[in-house]
């Protein structure tokens, strides 16, 4: 089970209610907070805390503790003022991790600019992760790390790569990606892959590096 953290969510429509669901099913602490009193009542009894308040309103947030969460969840997308002052507001009062919702690009530039640790866009994300994976099915699995940036888990089935090490295959340099983890055909991890490790048949290898190098490597170990 998951180290237990303090979440405070900020907005409870559709994104901000599965956030707190999910974390609630986790086993986190969590308190909800939204301006509808309907809402707050349906989370009552879901979430250790729901509290009717505006997140733009400075002095409820000093009252409700907002600064010594671990993380704050701002899923006001649609209401880009309030979802800015809330972000300010929550950074200001010393909260480490704050995560934002963003409505389009320029909501969320404002965002990182304003200090946001992450700012997501649920709908263009997962547009994004549905192209991704089907242009190169073969990758297993994959998180975009950044705008540019990816993790993925790739298995390995082209034989010019079979029984090599990965100083042979020289990946940071030939592929321009790092591997940082690898696991065997019998699902045995190796979490700290050594440059005289070898590759073999279906190991699956874990690399981080740009989203085009990551998936044109992709494309070179489905080779056969």
């Amino acid at each position: 089970m998951a180290k237990k953290e303090s979440f405070a969510v900020i907005g409870l429509g559709q994104f901000g209610s599965a956030i707190c669901k999910a974390l609630v099913r986790a086993g986190q602490e969590v308190m909800a907070i939204d301006v509808n009193e309907a809402v707050v009542n349906d989370f009552a009894d879901l979430v250790m805390r729901a509290v009717i308040a505006d997140a733009q309103d400075e002095d409820a947030m000093r009252e409700l503790d907002l600064g010594h969460f671990d993380h704050v969840y701002i899923s006001i997308g649609k209401h880009v003022e309030t979802s800015i002052m809330a972000t300010l507001i929550a950074k200001d009062l010393g909260v480490k991790d704050v995560v934002c919702r963003a409505e389009n690009r320029n909501h969320a530039r404002v965002l990182e600019r304003i200090g946001a640790d992450m700012v997501v866009r649920p709908e263009h994300d997962l547009a994004e992760r549905l192209v991704f994976s089907q242009l190169h099915p073969s990758v297993l699995d994959y998180v975009r790390i950044s705008k540019n940036v990816t993790l993925a888990e790739i298995e390995v089935n082209n034989p010019a790569f079979y029984d090599k090490t990965l100083d042979e295959m020289d990946f940071r340099n030939r592929y321009h990606v790092n591997v940082i983890l690898c696991v065997d055909k019998d699902d045995q991890i190796n979490q700290l892959p050594q440059g005289s490790d070898r590759i073999h048949q279906h190991d699956k290898l874990t690399v981080i590096g740009p989203i085009e190098a990551v998936g044109e490597l992709n494309d070179l170990l489905q080779k056969k």
